[in-house]
């Protein structure tokens, strides 16, 4: 009987271990089968929220004062946009601390590129260091930061816009005196269009037969000045003048209105550039003798271009160089368009750059 009561003992103790192990192992398969998918499903979708980000480029702009810089705004933004990605814009309109101010801004809101137009080149040499400090590299538009580690820059060749004012005015006054007005000393283009300007005029210079009378930047790029100078310099040469040259569109508007203020627009030639409205006007009225296209289509669609290969990481292959002081900066530069009367049909009015009617004002 002790014995029979014993086995049932030992069964009864056999049963509760198998069903308490049984249990155990259950309840751990469990918990491992909790902890193992959590990790795994949500990687994937994790992974798929990242790529589907679009890529974000900032655009941090001198100025939007001048139709040319709004031009390069909405056409940028839409090349951008065509491309995937995003854009933020922001503009200080000629104010250095305001530009720097943006450009943190835009840093701090996560950018995978950074485009600078710089107002001053060498100011802005500081947003390029904090964009690289965080990660994120430069693109120069259109106009070269100075001694800084630009990872690109992008623009039209600006020397040979000078060098196109030059001829053309050369070509109409090959012997005489002549008034250069240049645009902010701050800006390296300004410098550039003045290089390729004295690049052609030089030589005659030297024979004796031009001889530069006047020769002024003009703070800002602002018409005012630019007109202050030309009043200036006619002042100095008692209105014997024989040509003008000005730095852009702007500055030719205020030397036109200075020349108008003593009866000679339309007698002295002037060149300009940067095909902005109202100088592609004055070129039909006679009063401005050129101006210099530079197709910004197909500027802000390479420069779109650019900035989002960049932001993916893939490798640019630059035709150019150019030294901005501290390093030869690998460029990307396109061929400026020299215009004057004959030819704006064939080029900014073909290229849609402006109409007809704004051009002409019925005049045709």
């Amino acid at each position: 009987m002790e014995r029979a009561i014993s086995r049932c003992r030992l069964v009864l103790l056999a049963l509760v271990l198998i069903f308490t192990a049984a249990s155990c192992e259950k309840v751990e398969s469990r918990t491992s089968a909790k902890k193992q998918p959590k990790s795994n499903q949500h990687a994937k979708p994790i992974e798929k929220a990242i790529a589907s980000e679009p890529l974000k480029i900032g655009f941090s702009m001198d100025t939007l004062l001048e139709e040319r810089w709004q031009k390069d705004r909405d056409l940028f933004k839409a090349a951008v946009e065509a491309l995937g990605a995003k854009v933020e814009i922001l503009a200080a309109n000629g104010d250095d601390a305001l530009q720097i101010a943006q450009a943190e801004t835009l840093i701090s809101q996560g950018i995978d590129l950074l485009v600078v137009v710089p107002h001053n080149a060498e100011a802005t040499a500081t947003i390029v260091n904090k964009a690289h400090k965080v990660g994120i590299k430069v693109m120069a538009y259109d106009r070269l930061v100075k001694n800084a580690n630009i990872d690109l820059y992008v623009s039209f060749d600006n020397e040979q816009v000078g060098e196109l004012q030059a001829k053309a005015i050369t070509e109409l006054v090959p012997k005489g005196r002549y008034v250069y007005i240049g645009g902010a000393s701050t800006d390296n283009n300004a410098h550039l269009f003045k290089k390729g300007v004295f690049k052609v005029l030089q030589p005659l210079i030297d024979k004796g037969d031009i001889t530069v009378v006047f020769d002024q930047w003009s703070k800002d790029w602002t018409p005012v000045n630019a007109q202050a100078n030309m009043e200036a310099a006619l002042k100095a040469n008692n209105n014997n003048i024989d040509a003008v040259i000005a730095a852009n569109d702007a500055t030719a508007g205020g030397v036109i209105k200075a020349l108008s203020a003593q009866g000679l627009a339309g007698k002295i030639p002037v060149a300009g550039q940067d095909a902005e409205l109202a100088g592609v006007q004055r070129v039909v009225d006679g009063t401005q003798t050129m101006t210099v296209y530079k197709p910004i289509n197909a500027l802000t669609e390479k420069a779109a271009e650019l900035a989002v290969m960049i932001a993916k990481g893939e490798h640019i292959k630059a035709d150019r160089k150019m030294n901005n002081g501290k390093v030869e900066v690998p460029s990307i530069l396109l061929s400026p368009i020299a215009v004057d009367r004959q030819n704006i049909d064939q080029t900014i009015i073909a290229d849609g750059f402006h109409s007809r009617e704004d051009v002409y004002r019925k005049k045709q």
